[in-house]
């Protein structure tokens, strides 16, 4: 069993120390936030041992093992370094960053503690991707030759930190990013070519946004996302003999994928399982030498320079070539 804590009472949490608090491995012992008070009060809701009034004296605990870190997107490298540097494991939150070089930073830092590093994409541990992912290698559906994702949601208070352009927050780094680590986990590899569109809303973030990727092979991905539009979210991987579709691609609480090929349509149903969970669970078991981690630096650095293409080709209206 690892010991565990958290760095920050981000609202995010509450999906993921449910999922904690029931895994055998997983002992999640203590949570920090800027504030002593506010701290305890969390420790007290979610029965949390010990309460920080700073991130540094969560990680000054030698008791604790691994650090979730639930940050705004801006501090996710910054804290994942610290963390590293002072001997934990880390799970930080989606996107670590649309920096490669910030993500190249964390990686190195990793690399020099001896610890892990994950980037918390939660979905890409449930059954249901793995599913999808083991169809596509069986050729299910053919060649792969086009994939489309969305992900978006209704979002309107300008105080709301996914509205925050000095946090980077918007669409895509909140829901988009979700879109492109689905289509290159569909492609199989990353991106050779990006080209990202955005309506820039009253918060001055990207209220919606629509990319295309194209990956080698020939391989196309167009997706769309938003924090103004209704809720959606799905994946549908298009191949030369027919197509994948999943309605609940990314909370995977409906775990289905329909396999449409030849006028037919087969269902494919899964068991609900805690993604969030199972992640939590992944690191824990590389840090006892169970399993090695599934998502490391190759994926986190190829989703960074995918994100950064994405957002520089929405500035200056041309395409990018990565």
């Amino acid at each position: 069993m690892t010991a565990w804590g958290i760095i920050s009472t981000a609202d995010i949490n509450r999906k993921l120390i449910p999922g904690a608090q029931a895994s055998p491995r997983v002992d999640l012992i203590a949570v920090a936030s800027r504030d002593q008070r506010r701290a305890e009060e969390y420790a007290r809701e979610w029965e949390i041992e010990r309460a920080y009034g700073s991130y540094d004296a969560l990680l000054a605990d030698a008791d604790v093992e691994a650090v979730y870190i639930s940050l705004p997107n801006t501090m996710h490298c910054e804290w994942s370094i610290r963390a590293l540097e002072a001997g934990k494991h880390v799970l930080c939150e989606k996107p670590m960053s649309r920096h490669p070089d910030e993500v190249a930073a964390a990686f190195a830092a990793a690399e020099r503690a001896r610890r892990h590093l994950s980037e918390a994409f939660m979905y890409r541990h449930n059954p249901q991707t793995k599913r999808l992912r083991q169809l596509l290698d069986d050729g299910a559906v053919g060649d792969v030759r086009l994939i489309r994702t969305a992900f978006s949601y209704s979002l309107y208070d300008p105080d709301n930190i996914r509205l925050r352009t000095e946090v980077e927050g918007g669409a895509l780094m909140d829901v988009g990013c979700y879109c492109v680590s689905g289509a290159r986990l569909a492609a199989g590899g990353e991106p050779i070519a990006a080209h990202g569109q955005a309506w820039i809303g009253e918060t001055g973030t990207d209220w919606v946004f629509t990319g295309s990727l194209r990956f080698d092979g020939d391989v196309l991905a167009i997706f769309d996302c938003g924090t103004a539009l209704p809720e959606r979210d799905e994946l549908e991987v298009i191949g030369s003999e027919g197509s994948l579709f999943l309605d609940d691609p990314w909370h995977c609480n409906v775990p289905v994928i329909e396999v449409r090929r030849d006028g037919k349509v087969e269902r494919i149903e899964l068991e609900r399982a805690d993604s969030y969970r199972l992640e939590l669970e992944n690191v824990s078991d590389a840090i006892d030498g169970k399993a090695e981690l599934l998502l490391g630096r190759e994926d986190a650095a190829g989703q960074a320079r995918a994100l950064e293409a994405l957002h520089r080709s929405s500035e200056s209206g041309e395409a990018v070539r990565l």
